[in-house]
């Protein structure tokens, strides 16, 4: 048995993978990833594979990036870890003045946490607790979500969210939420036009808000893109809009940015395309560069007040982590932000984005594609039985699984969305390789399907 099957047996026997049926894991022979460079991982046998899906969505300027590494060496020379209940460490305040000059208006309190899910229940909880702080709150108890909405795994989030396949199961656990169509306009609910659908589903829940406003804590949403749904995107406008009667009937407004956040979609965070900002922010994935787990639930002042009082009233916010602020994702986070803001990264990902546009269109005639969706580097290929109809295949068919391993033989490494063909491309991405991703996902498609 070589190195690498040994490695392999020692996983089968010893290790659970998330979001994985390990009975089939169990009959498989993985990848086993061992080294990176750049936008490339390398496997124990020496093979690499460009890292097609950011190393699920969290790497932005590629593996052993210089400066990344750099600051998380001068960290560690002086402070790995150090609880942040009752104490505060430099990088962390460092961190949150950058990162509050970079987020929307009006945010202005930084609570740290350490992955998107956590930060989602952090907003959650902070939004339930605003409203009890608040003359009347009491009233205000419910959340107002979107249908096939993923915002993360622990049990708040997995509350909001509206994935049935991931969160079914978990029901009894969950409070319950009030629901409105998802706005992609794809599939309409409505049973509309595109266009009209678009129109229709923002009239619809600015009805929502204005009718259940006396009820309601907070909307929750992902702008723009919702990524676990299958890369579904909002309508133009609709973002604003909601902003608008969200403000109008004084309820919250918390946008998910763990996926969208830190140039993803062609801005810094989505919310800046509609000019809107939120009352409460969730960031994840990207913040570190993909180095470290580190997130943080950014606040308005508004929200921040609510919570002071005397130390007997028991306003404060009751809920931290042992990690919380943990210095050296603090420091992988100021090394990210400074790429940001000396190397024109936004304005490669526009360039980056117009070569994925012009490489998609090439695959826009296929039979077995129903839709094609992008905004700006996150990308969404549907695969379908039926062009016409947009029939799925059948799961057991696993025709998304099938085609993310043939891919591989063209040295890509992607994940699917159930028969989502997902593409998250790290934004240092060269215009090469962008080309040979589309292209090479094109070629799949058609290998596995003409079988």
């Amino acid at each position: 048995m070589n190195r690498t099957e040994a490695l392999r047996q020692k996983d089968r026997e010893g290790i659970w993978h998330p979001f994985t049926q390990m009975a089939d894991w169990e009959k498989e022979a993985p990848l086993i990833i061992e080294r990176a460079e750049g936008n490339t991982l390398i496997d124990t046998e020496g093979r690499r594979y460009f890292d097609g899906v950011s190393s699920l969505w969290v790497n932005l300027f590629g593996h052993r990036r210089p400066e990344i590494d750099a600051a998380i060496r001068f960290q560690l020379d002086r402070l790995a870890h150090s609880t942040f209940l009752g104490l505060s460490h430099v990088p962390a305040i460092e961190l949150s003045e950058r990162l509050l000059s970079a987020v929307p208006d009006g945010l202005s309190r930084v609570f740290y946490s350490d992955n998107g899910s956590t930060a989602m229940e952090i907003a959650i909880k902070m939004a339930l607790q605003y409203w009890q702080q608040n003359v009347g709150g009491n009233k205000r108890q419910t959340f107002m979500t979107l249908t096939e909405a993923y915002h993360g795994d622990t049990i708040g989030a997995v509350s909001a969210g509206g994935i049935d396949l991931f969160h079914r199961i978990f029901q009894p656990l969950l409070f319950t939420t009030r629901r409105i169509p998802t706005p992609h306009c794809y599939r309409c609910p409505y049973g509309m036009k595109r266009m009209s659908c678009a129109m229709e589903c923002a009239t619809r829940m600015e009805d929502e808000v204005r009718h259940h406003r006396e009820e309601l804590a907070a909307v929750i949403v992902e702008p723009l893109v919702q990524g676990a749904a299958g890369m579904l995107l909002m309508p133009e406008g609709y973002l604003a809009r909601l902003r608008n009667v969200t403000r109008e009937c004084g309820v919250l407004l918390i946008c998910d940015e763990v996926a969208t956040g830190f140039g993803r979609t062609g801005t810094m965070f989505a919310c800046g395309q509609e000019g809107v900002a939120p009352d409460i922010m969730a960031v994840a994935k990207g913040l570190t560069g993909g180095y470290l787990p580190l997130a943080a639930t950014l606040t308005t002042e508004g929200v921040y007040d609510a919570f002071l009082g005397r130390y007997e009233e028991f306003k404060a916010f009751f809920h931290g982590h042992s990690y919380t602020a943990n210095p050296l994702g603090c420091a992988a986070a100021l090394a990210t932000l400074s790429i940001f803001e000396t190397q024109g990264v936004l304005d490669h990902v526009a360039s980056l984005s117009g070569v994925m546009t012009e490489e998609l269109a090439k695959l826009a005639g296929s039979r077995w594609i129903g839709d094609i969706r992008q905004k700006g580097l996150m990308v969404g290929i549907e695969i379908v039985a039926d062009r016409e109809t947009k029939e799925p295949f059948p799961p057991e068919m696993r025709v998304g699984q099938r085609v993310i391993r043939r891919v591989r033989d063209k040295g890509i490494i992607i994940r699917p969305l159930g028969d989502v063909i997902v593409l998250m491309p790290p934004l240092s991405s060269t215009e090469g390789e962008i080309r040979h991703l589309v292209a090479s996902v094109g070629w799949a498609i058609d290998s596995v399907l003409s079988e």
